[in-house]
This record gives C-alpha cells, structure tokens and sequence, in this order.
C-alpha cells in the first residue's frame, strides 16, 4: 500500500497509527457513502435496515477474529469497551485486580476511580526490563495473584513499551484459578492474528481504527458466551426487552 492511498497531507510523515490510523482512500470513501445513504432516508436506514447491515458487519470481523458473531459487540474504542466490562462488576471491598505497570493509562485511571469508589485495590506488578523470556512476565504477574485476587486485567500488546505479553498463558492461569480474564488488545488487530475463540479470554477488546485503518470510532468488545451476563448496559433503550431467546443476548 503505498502513500497515493491516503488522505494524508504531503508535507506529513505519518507513524502514529497506534493512535488513530490514516484510513485509505477507498475506505474513507465507502464511509462517506454510507453517511450519504443514512441522509438520503434516516428512517429507512437506521429504522430499517441498521440491524441487519450490523450484522453483516459483525459477522466479516468475527470470522477475521476467529470469534462467533453473536459474542462480539462495536465499540467507540476499547477504553470503552473495557470500561463498559470494568465498571458492570460487582467489585468489593479487598477484591484486587491483578495487572501490571506497562498497561495504557486511560485503563490505569480506570481502575483507579473504582477502586476508590468500591475499596478494591488494583496490583500493578512490576515487569523486570530487560526481558529475555515470556516466562518472566508468566512469573512477575503470576506471584502478586492473592486469595483476594477477582480480576486479572493485562495488555496483549502493551501501548507503552510494544512488548507482546503471553497472554495465552495468563488467560489459561486465570480461567484455572476462577479469575475473570481481561484483555487491552487495543494495538492487536490489524497487527498480530487473532482467535479469540482459541485464546478463551473472558473479555478482549480490540481498535480497528489503528492498525486495520478502519474509521475512526471503530472497536470492539469480545466475551465468551458464559461471561455476557456479567455485563451491564450503559443505556438502556429500544431492543433491550425484544431479545430473541437462545444461547447468546450480547447483541
């Protein structure tokens, strides 16, 4: 792919995809008809139609994913994503989330405010640099895990240090000891693949605007079929009560 794609100004030496990623042309484009359709007829489109081009949608990324539709929800980012998954536990006082000090900040600040406001307490492990093998961090995180110990919240690919955390280990760890596993996959996709099915992670999210170049506003939250009733709606609207029966209700 080369510069003649994007939009980007010629003068601009473009490197902070892990940001927001430059959307080429072609997207940009069908993502400026896609507003023009939603102009052209509102009701027939968002009313109508929206549901099931979102499934549509859905299902292309789930299949990319290696995740089933049904388990995945759009996301503004994966800050909200995880801070929707965050914010729906039942936090008590003494609960500790088990992490680490090279996760992103928005999350760092998340746990932060509910721990003052539910008296958990969130366990940064220091993660000894520099790193000659996956186990070190295995044995870093792994040691400050505590009978108190409710939540284990990692990065995969950690935004400020680039290090790809063995999170198949961590999640296989967490499961064993009946810890809810969540996973920052923010700078993963697009990046590194994914099987999120494979990997059975309680909660992963993931950008698509950064290194799929999707645009902006575009993210998702993933959770295993048997976790979805964990989480809580933000908002609660039009679709809430009208769930068709089955095995999943995370739409």
């Amino acid at each position: 792919m080369n510069r003649d794609m994007f939009l980007l100004r010629p003068e601009v030496t473009f490197l902070n995809h892990g940001s927001f990623g430059a959307c080429p042309k072609p997207v940009f484009e069908h993502f400026q008809q896609l507003q023009r359709e939603i102009e052209a007829q509102p009701v027939e489109f968002l009313g109508r139609e929206y549901f099931d081009r979102l499934a549509k949608a859905r299902s292309a990324l789930a299949t990319y994913l290696g995740a089933g539709a049904n388990d995945l929800v759009f996301v503004p980012n994966a800050t909200t994503g995880l801070n929707i998954v965050a914010r729906s536990l039942n936090l008590q006082p003494g609960d500790e989330i088990l992490s680490t000090d090279h996760e992103y900040g928005a999350l760092d600040r998340t746990w932060r405010f509910l721990c003052r406001k539910t008296g958990a307490k969130y366990i940064q492990r220091e993660i000894p640099l520099p790193l000659t093998d996956p186990q070190q961090i295995i044995d870093a995180v792994w040691s400050g895990k505590t009978e108190r110990t409710k939540v284990l919240f990692i990065s995969h690919l950690t935004s400020p240090t680039a290090l790809i955390f063995p999170v198949a280990e961590l999640v296989r760890l967490g499961r064993q000891a009946g810890l809810i596993t969540m996973i920052d996959g923010a700078h993963v996709p697009g990046q590194m693949e994914l099987d999120l099915d494979t990997l059975g992670a309680d909660f992963y999210c993931g950008n698509c605007h950064k290194w799929m170049m999707a645009p902006k506003g575009a993210a998702f939250l993933h959770a295993r079929n048997e976790m979805q009733h964990l989480v809580e709606p933000l908002v609660v609207s039009w679709g809430y009560e009208s769930l068709e029966p089955g095995p999943s209700k995370f739409i």
